[in-house]
């Protein structure tokens, strides 16, 4: 029996074959283009040539190219498509590791190029692979709140992105034909993956699919409920955000990050300490306090918090002053333009963002200072937060304490 792995012989799995490949391929080819699509459909809802705080890419060139501003409707659209996105991608991942041993020898083959030709399809199935396993590795340690790689996920995962679908494409193209014959076919012809020597089976191929099947049922039941609240939240037992809601009262739904995360002393929020400061354009300034906002027309809106790792709330009761009432605070009477969101954060990601001229214009667009009939907690951004439809909730900022007003 051979003992090294570029023996063809080494492989003796009676499993492996084009057939199986292709099934799982095909299964990939559907799941990886959804998951590219709602990918770039999360990075548009930052808006990202708005601002450099909301898109710190470096040299991101073309590749950071958007084709509209994020909408405000419908409210629940960025919880749809990051529900989506990472549910999917958890999902496949029985699937991808399925396709990935299914391919292993070809990694082993021996010589390494035997034409241009080759050695071009090697090097992409390389980059797809490790493309593949980056993008998977690090978007699941992002939904487990787990940053431990080197950098900005946010910067990581979307240059990886590109370079990984950049060799799927390359790979479908040339495996397309191949992989639909291969179903069609009923005998399966011979290639370098059915080995020489297989040994007994204890399987069969279509028991294996469903064994790949069961245990992407088994992560979907285990991880979609963090975007439902009640009962099915319970189910997502993989979802830092499943279980039981994390407290009691108005306030008692998820978050990602405390105040004591993020520095916010009590002091810093007092009735004595904490003012809001309003800019427009022309530097006209005004300062409020709080009793100044709540003396202010209050508005209402019913707004879901959901975030880029997949876990959302239901609506929540939104109370507190309209973005464009205080834009007219400040001389913008008309069309309120961009704002710019200052927090007093002391640490973390997001400390400032950016808002879209649409998005302080709705109405449903609110200074809250207050959530489901009581004030504001502390860990839900007292003494006033920013709540807007539809947009990603690290653009919801907590603890406000400057909006700067202007085209940005």
């Amino acid at each position: 029996m051979a003992r090294s792995p570029f023996s063809p012989s080494f492989w003796r799995s009676p499993l492996r074959g084009p057939w199986l490949t292709s099934v799982l391929g095909v299964v990939l080819l559907g799941g990886i283009t959804v998951l590219f699509v709602t990918g770039l459909v999360s990075y548009a809802a930052y808006n990202p040539d708005l601002s450099p705080v909301n898109d710190k890419t470096p040299d991101k060139g073309v590749l950071g190219f958007y084709l509209f501003s994020w909408p405000t409707d419908p409210h629940w659209l960025y919880r749809l498509n990051q529900g989506v996105h990472v549910t999917l991608g958890i999902t496949l991942i029985p699937v991808l590791l399925a396709k990935l041993w299914s391919v292993v020898p070809r990694l082993f083959t021996l010589p390494p190029a035997r034409s241009l030709a080759h050695a071009l399809e090697r090097l992409s199935l390389l980059l797809l692979v490790g493309g593949a396993l980056f993008e998977f590795v690090t978007g699941v340690l992002n939904v487990q709140l787990d940053y431990i790689f080197p950098g900005s996920f946010y910067t990581l995962h979307f240059y990886g992105a590109w370079v990984f679908i950049a060799a799927f494409v390359a790979h479908t193209v040339l495996k397309a034909p191949t992989a639909w014959r291969n179903l069609r076919q009923l005998r399966e012809e011979k290639n370098d993956l059915v080995p020489p020597s297989p040994a007994e089976p204890t399987v069969s191929r279509r028991g294996a699919l469903w064994f790949v099947g069961g245990g992407s049922l088994l992560l979907f039941l285990t991880t979609v409920g963090q975007n439902f609240d009640g009962a099915l939240r319970r189910t997502a037992l993989l979802a830092p955000h499943g279980g039981d809601e994390p407290g009691s009262g108005p306030g008692g739904f998820q978050i990602n990050k405390t105040a004591a995360y993020a520095g916010i002393r009590d002091a810093d929020t007092s009735e004595e300490a904490w003012r809001l400061v309003v800019v427009g354009a022309t530097g006209h300034t005004v300062r409020l306090t709080r009793a100044d906002l709540l003396a202010m027309p209050q508005h209402s809106a019913a707004l879901p918090i959901a975030c880029v790792e997949g876990w959302s709330t239901s609506d929540q009761w939104w109370r507190g002053v309209r973005l464009r009432d205080l834009a007219a605070l400040v001389g913008h009477d008309g069309d309120p333009p961009d704002v710019f969101v200052e927090s007093l954060q002391h640490r973390g990601a997001f400390r400032k963002a950016a808002l879209r001229s649409n998005q302080v214009a709705d109405p449903r667009s609110l200074l809250a200072l207050s959530v489901n009939g009581e004030d504001l907690t502390p860990d839900h951004g007292y003494p006033a937060r920013i709540i807007v439809p539809a947009a990603p909730g690290v653009l919801n900022t907590k603890w406000v304490t400057r909006l700067t007003f202007g085209d940005l």
